[in-house]
């Protein structure tokens, strides 16, 4: 069959709403940019014109001139260079929406994405399709399929508003300021225009949400909201951070075994809990700054972008300052956390480290008597939240910036134990402190809860359990961990854990 009879047919099967969410994820926010093969040119006209074009005439035309030439591109693309190009990358975007939309071209060339796949170094898991789709254009389609019609209505005429905002958009003129979003598929292609018109103007990114969310909070709630929804419902989804589908993320295991009793089991009992939330793993055994290194380098790679979040758990021996690695040489803990945050691949995505070692000689030892516990009262007083607000500095847009970031934003750190105090071990199982987070991780799977809400409930499960020193002293003591979270949003574990799917990728 010729090949535009095959394109036709193919978009006269697709329903509008998922023409233009096919066109939202193809057209990703932060694809790449500079790429080989690309020509830098400002890709407003691409991503926005289509979108207001559509939604001034009701008519899906330039949307499905976008696709077609999308599939003329890829049909005519030789996938011979040893570069990644910007096709590569729009390939597969353009394949990963495809499948999650179950709209996949009957003539789509699939070993042409095995080899752009290959030439991305994927492993077998990392085939899977939902691992190429972005978390954060997963969270505001649920955001748009939230709302009515009126409600991104409503969400137009208030960006409208912003004269500053807006000024010289040609696209804002095109659409007008009167839009009615009611014909199948014009609420999304609204919707889509304004979340790419925000994120191009550098007012929202994966991590900062304001803008849209004061967008969102000037909706009317009876008209704007599909049923069963709320706009405090609606807001808050967008305040986790996106790890929608598999894999939840990329989790590094190093753990260092020489003279360390029960180390393998800490290897199995992280490997199993992370495989359970929906992380893909590689694990690092008896790790030295040569291995540190070499991994670093590896998460600099270009597929590591397609990731949600970033785990890593360091397991081994170690003083106030310092951990011991497998040849007996010491790295400082501080350098160890401030070079992994800094990698571009998971920029504004979370970055959870669990450093699991002695901090210290100090223990919480108990003696003599229980220490009855004191309490305190204070007054409390009612002041109204609008009082208080009077009272706040008036922040505008215009010294807000979201461009630049510190690079240990976003990251947690999770500490076995406080500074100058042990961490301690069970000779079969290894890290108390490791078994009892796997453990809560795994229990709370499904219940919605957060990391940091499960690290407290460790620090508490831990600090109840009494411990005693292997040595001949036998002293009892306590431990106590604690975390430091320079989190921007929250970061929640999936609701269901995520076995393993077929790999539903172009043939190996």
């Amino acid at each position: 069959m010729d090949e535009v009879i095959q394109v036709t047919q193919w978009l006269s099967s697709i329903t509008p709403r998922k023409k233009a969410k096919l066109f939202f994820f193809t057209t990703h926010a932060d694809a790449p940019s500079p790429m080989v093969g690309s020509n830098d040119v400002d890709t407003h006209e691409e991503t926005q014109l289509p979108l207001a074009t559509t939604v001034a005439l009701h008519n899906f035309k330039n949307i499905d001139e976008f696709l077609k030439k999308k599939v003329n591109t890829f049909s005519c693309y030789n996938v011979i260079e040893n570069e990644i190009t910007k096709t590569d990358y729009e390939y597969l975007r353009f394949y990963s929406a495809c499948k999650y939309l179950d709209v996949v071209p009957p003539f789509l060339d699939l070993e042409k994405i095995s080899a752009i796949q290959n030439k991305f170094e994927m492993t077998v898991e990392e085939r899977d399709y939902r691992l190429l789709l972005d978390s954060a254009d997963l969270v505001l389609e649920k955001v748009c399929d939230s709302l009515k019609p009126a409600g991104v209505s409503q969400m137009w005429t208030a960006l409208r508003k912003d004269r500053n905002l807006i000024r010289g958009v040609k696209t804002i003129d095109i659409i007008g300021f009167f839009v009615d979003p009611n014909p199948t598929g014009i609420k999304e292609c609204l919707f889509f225009f304004i979340v790419r018109f925000l994120q191009k103007a550098d007012k929202i990114n994966r991590v900062n949400t304001n803008r849209l969310e004061r967008l969102i909070a000037q909706c009317d709630e009876s008209s704007s909201c599909e049923e069963g929804k709320t706009i405090d419902f609606i807001i808050d989804s967008l305040r986790f951070y996106p790890t929608e589908l598999y894999p939840f993320g990329f989790c590094l295991i190093m753990c260092v075994i020489e003279g360390r009793d029960g180390a393998m089991q800490e290897i199995e009992k992280t490997m199993e809990i992370s495989r359970h939330l929906g992380m893909i793993t590689h694990t690092e055994k008896n790790p030295t700054k040569e291995t540190i290194e070499l991994v670093k380098k590896e998460l600099m790679k270009p597929k590591y972008q397609f990731y949600s979040s970033f785990t890593c758990w360091f397991m081994s021996h170690g003083d106030s300052n310092s951990m011991v690695l497998a040849d007996g040489e010491t790295i400082e803990r501080e350098w160890f956390l401030t070079s992994f945050p800094d990698i571009s691949t998971f920029q504004l995505k979370p970055k959870v480290f669990f450093m699991v070692s002695c901090r210290g000689a100090n223990k919480f030892s108990l003696k003599g008597d229980e220490f009855e516990g004191q309490s305190a009262t204070c007054d409390y007083y009612d002041i109204g939240s609008a009082l208080i607000r009077n009272r706040m500095l008036d922040i505008t847009d215009s010294v807000r910036d979201i461009s630049y970031v510190q690079p240990m934003m976003d990251t947690l750190v999770a500490y076995s134990t406080i500074l100058g105090h042990l961490s301690g071990r069970a000779n079969t199982h290894g890290s108390i402190y490791v078994d009892r987070a796997c453990v809560l991780m795994s229990e709370n799977i499904s219940r919605g809860r957060s990391l940091t809400e499960i690290l407290e409930h460790l620090s508490q499960d831990l600090h109840e359990i009494l411990q005693e020193t292997m040595d001949e002293d036998r002293i009892v003591y306590k431990q106590a961990c604690h975390y430091d979270s320079f989190f921007r949003k929250t970061l929640k574990l999936p609701y269901t854990r995520h076995p393993k799917e077929d790999v539903h990728s172009a043939p190996q």
